[in-house]
């Protein structure tokens, strides 16, 4: 079967008439500092430029914020409970289920896809192939150079190469006189070339190593983001009422050379507030670095005449605290690990051909010319998840996308977790949807923070952080779990946290203690155990609200 006779009757003409090539960009640790999410002080004009012709998803979320649990979980669209991968130390088709990738759907429809960079986590997590056969039509490319990222490459004030966290370095001083992402933009345009005069579809995957730690990007960046003019973060603080088990101790950062001279005390800190802005400063100055990677992929895809004919996809795999909470790195469940970019150019939908004059994505060069000035047009602002994105991708490609997986879906190859976001591409938003609801989670191996809070084996996990977030709350329950059995104690609340938004965007005033709480728990020991974690805590969070708003009410 063709995949343009894939779209049903009932598709929009707009996102079924033909098939559409697939450029899917992943950046690594990026959280929504970006001008085209209201960040201020970063530059990264490209991807403003990208989010001018696009539709911007405001409100995205991560279902686990740490690299191959939520690489596995967008890419199958499956949730964490369902790829069972909350570590980096197995393989989803081994340990769980034979799930259908985003890329291996397209490839079995009749795309050439290819992969570039960091799409898969690499190793165990993809069994040592980026998932090669199955999801690309070639083997993944990985830079060469990456092999020299956790290897002393940055020069410190002693004149001697360490293993820093900020490594900002003379580019032509590194080995090759390259650097990884630019060595992944330079392939991916290569691939491009190749595909310019084939009639098979294309569905390329470029993942950017950026702003993941160490900073080792080329040192003129850091003049974009002058050290005086740098801020802390508005709360540096750990949160009084934040429970123990809740807060990550960033040891990946701690384990650095430099950050080790500073002898941070454990768990807590804090980090010196002067590192704290140098850091601060080094992820602002990845981001514009990775910016512009973009930035040449784009423009090249536009010089090549391909823009008329490819959607683009630009997300990330989660967020990064940069010192909120008193925390640094992922491995949370606040808005600031779990909120990432999320932005869908459709060629005729997002951006109609022959409007534009000139190029679609002409490049620019932020350390040469003034940033540009772009204004986003198509937003959406309830909140949407990452397993949302196979399913969108597939419809806007043209493709049929896959159907809703059933409650238990271990046995599925292909289905769903995720919602299908196209209506929002055809009717335009009306205000604030209550319904909306991410989901993410984190495994702890204990209620107070140990040496492996941040990243614990599967074997370890004894508390889950399930977390629920919507337009007003972010609700968070620390559950008991069995790692051996996979099963979650809903009755066995080790603590919880709840956020209200619209006076605490920042996430710091935990009033989940506000509340009694033992008659929500006798409610939900009469619902029946099939009831999932998710619905679970949707209901639990109508009833507590509901009673804070009667509390209210009552003063």
């Amino acid at each position: 079967m063709s995949s343009a006779a894939e779209c049903s009757h009932t598709d929009s003409v707009c996102c079924c008439q033909k098939t559409r090539n697939v450029l899917f960009i992943m950046a690594d640790d990026l959280r929504t500092s970006l001008g085209c999410y209201g960040d201020s002080v970063v530059k990264s004009p490209n991807i403003d430029q990208l989010a001018s012709k696009s539709q911007v998803f405001l409100n995205a979320y991560a279902q686990q914020a740490v690299c191959a649990p939520s690489r596995t979980s967008m890419l199958t669209s499956r949730r964490p409970d369902t790829t069972r991968l909350y570590d980096f130390k197995s393989y989803w088709r081994v340990h769980s289920g034979n799930y259908t990738t985003l890329p291996q759907y397209f490839k079995s429809r009749g795309y050439f896809t290819m992969s570039v960079g960091k799409v898969f986590h690499p190793g165990i997590a993809s069994n040592h192939t980026d998932d090669y056969p199955y999801s690309w039509s070639l083997p993944a490319y990985h830079p060469a150079s990456f092999r020299f990222e956790k290897e002393k490459m940055c020069k410190g004030e002693d004149g001697k190469l360490h293993a820093n966290l900020l490594c900002a370095v003379n580019v032509t001083e590194q080995p090759g006189g390259t650097l990884p992402d630019m060595e992944s933009a330079d392939e991916a345009v290569r691939l491009l070339k190749t595909r310019v005069n084939d009639e098979a579809p294309f569905f390329l995957a470029v993942g950017f190593h950026k702003p993941h730690i160490p900073f080792r990007i080329p040192e003129e960046y850091l003049s974009l983001y002058p050290i005086d003019q740098m801020t802390l973060a508005p709360d540096p603080d750990v949160p009084r009422l934040l429970p123990p088990v809740a807060y990550n101790p960033f040891m990946d950062v701690r384990k650095r050379d430099d950050v080790q001279k500073l002898n941070i005390s454990f768990p807590y800190g804090p980090v010196p507030k002067d590192f704290q802005l140098r850091i601060r400063q080094h992820y602002y100055a990845a981001v514009s670095y990775m910016d512009a990677q973009v930035g040449r992929l784009l423009g090249a895809l536009d010089e090549l005449g391909l823009a008329d004919s490819t959607l683009v996809v630009f997300t990330s795999d989660h967020g990064w605290s940069l010192g909120e909470h008193g925390e640094w790195a992922k491995y949370s469940n606040f808005d600031v690990a779990t909120r990432v970019p999320m932005i869908f150019y459709v060629p005729g939908v997002t951006a109609v051909h022959g409007s534009l004059e000139g190029a679609t994505f002409p490049f620019i060069d932020v350390l040469r010319k003034s940033e540009p000035s772009f204004k986003n047009y198509r937003v959406i602002r309830n909140v949407v998840e990452l397993v949302d994105v196979f399913p969108t991708v597939s419809h806007m490609a043209g493709l049929r996308s896959p159907e809703p997986c059933p409650e238990v879906s271990f046995e599925e190859e292909l289905c769903t977790e995720g919602d299908n976001l196209a209506y929002t591409f055809r009717h335009r938003e009306r205000g604030e949807d209550e319904e909306a609801i991410s989901f993410s989670q984190y495994p702890r191996p204990a209620d107070a923070p140990q040496v492996n809070s941040d990243l614990p084996d599967l074997k370890d996990i004894k508390v889950m952080g399930y977390s629920l977030r919507s337009w007003d709350y972010r609700y968070t329950l620390w559950l008991g779990f069995n790692p051996k059995t996979f099963q979650v104690n809903v009755s066995d609340v080790h603590a919880g946290e709840l956020y209200m938004l619209a006076n605490d965007p920042g996430q710091d005033k935990n009033v989940y203690n506000d509340s009694d709480h033992s008659m929500l728990m006798r409610k939900m020991t009469s619902l029946p155990h099939t009831v999932s974690v998710q619905m679970r805590m949707k209901l639990q969070l109508l009833y507590l609200t509901a009673g804070m708003k009667s509390s209210r009410r009552k003063a």
